[in-house]
């Protein structure tokens, strides 16, 4: 089981519809995360700079940020790019973080 850690950008502003958006994730997009390995995902906000630390377990070849080739995911990408920063591509602007601690 790998542990993946990532930090995504929230725009000014967002943090309720972001919230909403998640509490009504789509059942296919979790169906999708769930057969791909992804488990205990979780999302933190910083609010002092709208930056969101993403944590997740991976049982399979990689996390979240690697199913951006399915339609879902695109759709999903495409649904959250007014609320967070985003490439052209509408994948969020997510930067991958270093574990350097880890206590079991």
């Amino acid at each position: 089981m790998k542990r993946l850690a990532f930090k995504m950008y929230l725009n000014e502003g967002q943090k309720e519809e972001y919230i909403k958006r998640h509490d009504e994730i789509w059942p296919e997009l979790k169906k999708l995360l769930k057969d791909n390995g992804v488990s205990e995902y979780s999302i933190f906000l910083d609010e002092e700079t709208n930056i969101l630390f993403a944590f997740q377990k991976n049982s399979g070849e990689g996390g979240s940020q690697d199913l951006g080739q399915t339609e879902i995911v695109q759709k999903w990408w495409k649904y959250m790019a007014d609320v967070m920063k985003a490439n052209p591509d509408n994948s969020p602007v997510s930067v991958p973080l270093e574990e350097v601690f880890f206590m079991e």
